[in-house]
């Protein structure tokens, strides 16, 4: 595992190596559209409608061989709306490479048994109970399609991992237990919760939100506290569901979510969290551009290079040599950290 100075990870390396042997995971924004209207989120607003096919991939076979990719995200838009998504998971399969579908989970039930052989594991994104969950995602009835492609997938194959990520923000932070007794209620395996983005480009964003879009989706001072009580009381009800995992944050990253909205508010400074991501991870973009997490610029090109190639070309490699964690402000406003082990897997 690498760190940086300043995280509390188990190992911290004063000098991480700058050039990646093994690659483990990789995120694959495979379709430029999306069938919700997310509140915090801007790629809905796509014009284009573009995909990374199966031939694009071709030539990166080798590479993802030489890099020991085990484990790919596919994401979005959202992926099921892939014209081709059968033979863009058939190569990743021909690598014996485990295969997770982010997803809105509206067409799950329509594409349930396809979806059923061809992944191993579902993330589906849940932003509360239905009523605040479909005036999130401005989609009505898009909770009840949840719950029925949930039941569909089950029937076909039993054994299938079906999780829930839920994007915490001004809509939702009082319904974060309600989530957790709602997840349990459709039959889903756990639940995770991440803080809204409120300052990077990411998610199709060209430029930075303005203060009134920020506003949208951040918590006011009396939200905030709001937002306090409601973890605490998730963290106090479901303690045993933190302690097996059903709930996948600890009570320190949970409260962590509220730092993270009291920083925008200038009430606290801006923590990074333990991240290992730019050495254990990539994200390639629909247009096929790669970076190192999803909130740090460009280092290159599928299109253009092999991903080897571009994971340890001198753009990657500044990158990383010039990364501390702790003190990048990017990372300091991270929401979406990764710290990986190569022996145990995902770490606190």
């Amino acid at each position: 595992m690498f760190a940086q100075p300043g995280s509390d990870a188990a190992v911290t390396l004063a000098n991480p190596v700058d050039q990646v042997l093994e690659l483990p995971i990789l995120v694959l924004n495979v379709h430029s559209r999306c069938n919700c209207r997310c509140v915090m989120c801007d790629i809905w607003k796509r014009e284009e409608n573009t995909s990374i096919k199966s031939q694009d991939l071709e030539r990166h076979r080798e590479s993802l061989r030489r890099l020991s990719v085990r484990w790919v995200v596919l994401s979005g838009g959202e992926p099921l709306l892939h014209s081709d998504l059968r033979s863009l998971c058939t190569f990743f399969r021909e690598l014996n490479i485990r295969l997770t579908l982010l997803t809105t989970g509206l067409l799950l039930s329509k594409r349930a048994s396809e979806v059923a052989e061809l992944f191993d594991e579902i993330i589906i994104s849940i932003d509360g109970p239905a009523r605040i969950h479909d005036a999130i995602r401005r989609v009505n009835g898009g909770f009840r399609l949840i719950e029925s492609g949930v039941a569909d997938i089950r029937r076909i194959c039993p054994l299938m991992r079906i999780t829930g990520r839920t994007t915490v923000q001004r809509a939702n932070h009082c319904h974060l237990q309600e989530t957790v007794s709602t997840a349990q209620a459709i039959g889903l395996d756990s639940i995770s919760f991440l803080a809204a983005d409120l300052t990077s480009q990411a998610f199709n964003r060209p430029l930075l939100w303005p203060a009134d879009r920020q506003n949208q989706v951040a918590l006011t001072v009396g939200e905030l506290r709001a937002l306090e009580e409601e973890v605490e009381g998730l963290i106090a009800i479901y303690s045993e569901e933190i302690r097996t995992g059903y709930v996948a944050e600890s009570a320190r990253k949970l409260r962590r979510i509220v730092a993270h909205f009291a920083a925008h508010l200038g009430l606290t400074q801006p923590v990074a969290p333990t991240c290992n991501a730019p050495w254990v991870s990539a994200v390639v973009e629909v247009d096929g551009s790669v970076r190192p997490c999803f909130f740090h610029r460009s280092i290159g090109n599928i299109h253009d290079s092999d991903l080897d190639h571009i994971v340890n070309g001198k753009s990657a490699m500044d990158f990383r040599h010039n990364l501390w964690v702790h003190d990048n402000p990017v990372c300091q406003r991270c929401v979406c950290s990764l710290n990986y082990s190569q022996q145990g897997g995902l770490a606190e």
